[in-house]
């Protein structure tokens, strides 16, 4: 498994760590209404995590474009991050983020997914 796939690896499972840190808030906001926006916002990333998680362990082909688009959320987080006057937490999430793209982007984690 090249770098850049290991890297993702370990950045999806960070944020299915924090999704699960999130949880007992969300059902507690279900509580009160069957239906809230960040329990479908955290529904949807919990869903679309594993689902890429599982096709990148398959190396599948369609798993690099998922991938790609899960590390996007680093975007916005460097963002709000720089918003907040957090400069050295945003500095370290843009890092992340580089190394994500850039670790994505190389010959040998594109070729990983081979698997139709």
């Amino acid at each position: 498994m090249p770098n850049g796939v290991r890297l993702f690896v370990a950045y999806a499972v960070v944020v299915l760590a924090l999704i699960g840190l999130a949880l007992p808030d969300i059902v507690g906001l279900a509580v009160e209404a069957p239906v809230t926006g960040p329990g479908l916002v955290a529904m949807l990333l919990l869903a679309y995590t594993i689902f890429t998680m599982t096709l990148v362990l398959q190396r599948k082909r369609a798993a690099y474009w998922l991938a790609v688009g899960l590390s996007s959320l680093t975007v916005p987080l460097v963002v709000a991050l720089w918003l907040l006057g957090a400069m050295a937490a945003a500095l370290m999430a843009a890092a992340i983020a580089v190394g994500l793209f850039v670790g994505l982007s190389r010959p040998s984690s594109r070729g990983y997914f081979t698997d139709e």
